[in-house]
């Protein structure tokens, strides 16, 4: 089914523009003490890479699931509302890496006004991270 937006035309299949990241160790450090997150494998790295055998710093699993967020909310462009994102860390990501976030148009309800997506974030390898699952509600403006 395909449904028309005030700005644009939505069907299955369609993907999200997306776009990659990669965290820096300030960022997480900072993400982290926002959290109030005091695993040592975020901000240690001799911890993370000699006790806990981790290859680097780990990415805080929320941050990951936040570029989900912001990858939606950057797609809608005020033309709609997030209702409902939901996502699993399946694997680590570590400082310096190239993350990729980004999802497609599961499906669209003309009659209810929403879209489900299909998210993930996946590494330089192809690898999924992070798969999530995502709700918006169509057009009216977006969030005030």
């Amino acid at each position: 089914m395909t449904t028309v937006t005030a700005n644009r035309e939505l069907k299955a299949g369609d993907a999200l523009p997306g776009f990659t990241r990669s965290c820096d160790e300030i960022q997480l450090f900072l993400y982290n003490a926002v959290l109030y997150n005091a695993h040592r494998i975020h901000f240690d790295y001799p911890y993370a890479t000699e006790v806990e055998g981790y290859p680097g710093l780990v990415v805080a699993g929320p941050l990951l699931g936040d570029w989900l967020h912001q990858c939606v909310e950057e797609w809608l462009d005020g033309d709609g509302d997030l209702e409902r994102i939901s996502y699993s860390n399946r694997g680590a990501a570590y400082v310096g890496d190239a993350l990729h976030v980004g999802g497609e148009i599961t499906s669209v309800d003309e009659a209810a006004g929403t879209a489900a997506l299909t998210l993930w974030v996946r590494n330089d390898s192809g690898d999924t991270l992070v798969p999530g699952e995502a709700t918006v509600r169509l057009g009216g403006g977006g969030a005030s």
